[in-house]
């Protein structure tokens, strides 16, 4: 899944939390567009086939497609060839040099172009299967980290157990942490070593999102991997970046991509929701719908 994983239990074992992180290496060899053999790149491939696929694999498709809509469109799972043309078309890993800077990527690619949207996607829910029609592709990235880290929490949660799984900024908590609630630290995208924030978290589940992590250069030109679904280019809103609380981590991504994308419109489509978010900018630092009730 191209991040850190970072896993904590209360009352569980070394031989429990290896198990998580098997289970996790397991659901990206399923869902990562950069493994030949995993679902998502077997479906990416056939285009106009009806690609049969396991139920887990299946399931987060749906739940993607589903997202998108009720974003407004902001969240897009069909903007791969977007992002492949703004060069993000192997493993952040080889986008990035020794020295952690960004490496040039060829400036001739394809076109941007706006998403194709989920109107071109095709689910067959009996037998399972999905089409792809025309130049359409899927990247699960983001919310395929949200998922993972839902997935491995709420097995716990099951069992009586505590814990917080943390993928690259999709964290989900389940349980009381060891102060009680968890106290999750928001970063500053301008300096890493700064926090900007801390949130306590009781149960649920929090993610961030900025522009500022994953970038390269095309061309000259600085490059991120948040693509805009209306103009299919890196979003023009550089300067933000979003954390966002709900229920599960799947949600948190989404909401979190969709609210930095839709740029000053952010705070109020996170209030159509009814998830609170913190707004982190050059010169401010701003909570928004109640976000200041878990900020220590």
């Amino acid at each position: 899944m191209g991040t850190d994983l970072e896993l904590i239990g209360i009352d569980l074992g070394s031989a429990e939390l290896a198990e998580a992180a098997g289970e996790i290496d397991r659901l990206e060899q399923h869902w990562s567009r950069f493994r030949p053999s995993s679902d998502l790149s077997r479906l990416n491939r056939s285009p106009g086939v009806p690609v049969a696929l396991p139920a887990v694999t299946f399931d987060l498709i749906v739940a993607a497609l589903d997202a998108c809509g009720r974003t407004a469109g902001w969240f897009d799972p069909t903007i791969l060839p977007a992002l492949e043309a703004a060069g993000y078309d192997r493993t952040f890993a080889d986008l990035i040099d020794p020295a952690d800077e960004p490496r040039p990527v060829a400036a001739a690619r394809p076109a941007p172009a706006p998403a194709p949207g989920p109107g071109r996607v095709a689910l067959d829910v009996a037998r399972r299967t999905v089409t792809l029609e025309g130049r359409v592709a899927l990247d699960l990235g983001g919310v395929g980290k949200g998922r993972a880290a839902d997935l491995i929490a709420e097995r716990w949660l099951a069992a009586g157990t505590s814990g917080c799984v943390n993928l690259g900024g999709d964290l989900r908590a389940v349980g009381e942490g060891p102060d009680g609630a968890w106290s999750v630290a928001v970063d500053d995208p301008f300096d890493p070593a700064r926090t900007v924030a801390v949130i306590g978290l009781v149960a649920g589940a929090v993610a961030t999102s900025a522009t500022t992590k994953r970038a390269w250069q095309r061309g000259g030109v600085r490059q991120h991997h948040l693509i805009d679904p209306r103009t299919g280019q890196p979003s023009v809103h550089t300067g933000t970046q979003v954390t966002v609380i709900a229920s599960c981590a799947f949600e948190a991504d989404v909401w979190a991509k969709a609210a930095l994308l839709a740029g000053p419109d952010g705070p109020a489509l996170l209030a159509s929701a009814g998830l609170p978010g913190l707004f982190v900018d050059r010169s401010d630092v701003r909570p928004v719908n109640g976000m200041e009730d878990y900020l220590w």
